[in-house]
């Protein structure tokens, strides 16, 4: 099928949608910087973004979308900017919730929960559990990730759980991870050009098809989406084998 909506221009069908799609969404602060903003500004214009994106990924037929939106990281940054990121986080579930909930988006956090603040992660849980039926797209939101942080967390519950060293292999470690049950991202994207997987989903993408683009976080629409999905659909994807 084409996917257009009223008013909007047509994109020709892709013959083959990625069932999992990651995003690094890079760049917040660089687009407010150009705009003459505070980097807090840019934050917002990122957050509001993304329901733009959401929407998007759903009418190509994306299945799964995980969101880089806080790593392990970030909690070096200034402490009023980890706060504005707080505030951001918490108004966009009380603005946005609702909607996505009747649109059938699944709401998942990846990461850690215990170290964001108490009323935060009341309402991160409370969304979760509202949408935990919804079948429509699965977004996984990852706040306070990291992918080495996730895999250590890993291997201490193995050890916790008294897991003998030959039975681990791939599977069972995939089984410990946030992403439990659901299939490995088969493209990432990370927007403003910079080079790096900056420490996610490094499981989890190890055969993922990547996608850089320039173009910041806020200024990355539909059309820019498309052109990413397009790009997969040029993709061999071999797994560690040769052409078949």
């Amino acid at each position: 099928m084409s996917y257009q909506s009223q008013n909007e221009r047509r994109y020709p069908p892709l013959e083959r949608v990625p069932q999992h799609v990651g995003i690094i969404m890079d760049g917040n602060g660089r687009w407010a910087q150009t705009q003459g903003l505070p980097r807090a500004a840019g934050h917002r214009a990122g957050t509001d973004n993304l329901r733009r994106v959401l929407r998007a990924a759903a009418e190509f037929g994306v299945d799964i979308l995980t969101v880089y939106a806080f790593s392990t990281e970030n909690w070096g940054r200034p402490e009023s900017e980890v706060k504005a990121l707080m505030s951001i986080f918490e108004r966009v579930i009380d603005r946005e919730l609702a909607e996505l909930h009747e649109e059938g988006v699944q709401l998942r956090h990846i990461g850690r929960l215990e170290r964001i603040p108490p009323k935060l992660q009341q309402k991160v849980l409370s969304a979760i559990k509202l949408t935990e039926n919804n079948q429509r797209l699965i977004l996984n939101v990852a706040f306070d990730y990291g992918g080495r942080d996730e895999l250590v967390r890993a291997i201490q519950r193995m050890i916790a759980d008294g897991v003998p060293a030959e039975q681990v292999d791939g599977s069972l470690v995939s089984s410990y991870l946030y992403t439990e049950g659901l299939p490995d991202p088969d493209l990432i994207i990370r927007t403003s050009g910079e080079m790096r997987i900056s420490n996610f989903l490094i499981w989890q993408g190890a055969y993922a098809e990547l996608y850089v683009t320039p173009t910041l976080w806020p200024d990355f629409d539909k059309d820019e989406l498309y052109k990413a999905l397009k790009h997969y659909n040029q993709r061999e994807r071999r797994f560690g084998l040769v052409p078949g």
